[in-house]
């Protein structure tokens, strides 16, 4: 029998984490976290899904799709409209890196402000 494990929180590493935690929750709409600060912000979704940003000292973003610094995690958001979305996120600060290895009718790669690859999917 598997072990029954619940995804409850997910940590990124980050020059700026309050910084990178209002891209987040202007992206997601996730409240963010009442004890957030400089070295340490966090957002919380109503069913109790916690993102965390810390600080790190000479923080390297990563180098998507070489692996000089490789992308160590990315998360992946459904969104209904793919044009939609990705403007949105690019006026918030994503970038949108040249290399994308989806059909870009289904999904599409961009890169946070603290350069972190993400998916957005059409769902």
């Amino acid at each position: 029998m598997p072990l029954q494990m619940k995804l409850t929180a997910i940590t990124l590493d980050c020059p700026d984490p309050p910084a990178l935690a209002a891209f987040y929750q202007q992206a997601t709409g996730f409240e963010p976290h009442p004890k957030s600060d400089a070295d340490f912000a966090g957002l919380n979704r109503a069913d109790g899904l916690f993102i965390g940003f810390q600080r790190v000292d000479d923080y390297r973003a990563p180098r998507w799709p070489g692996q000089s610094v490789p992308q160590q995690l990315h998360l992946c958001f459904d969104v209904p409209d793919l044009d939609e979305a990705e403007a949105l996120l690019l006026e918030l600060g994503a970038g949108k890196p040249e290399h994308q290895p989806h059909e870009a009718a289904r999904a599409r790669v961009l890169t946070d402000p603290a350069g972190h690859p993400f998916c957005i999917c059409l769902g």
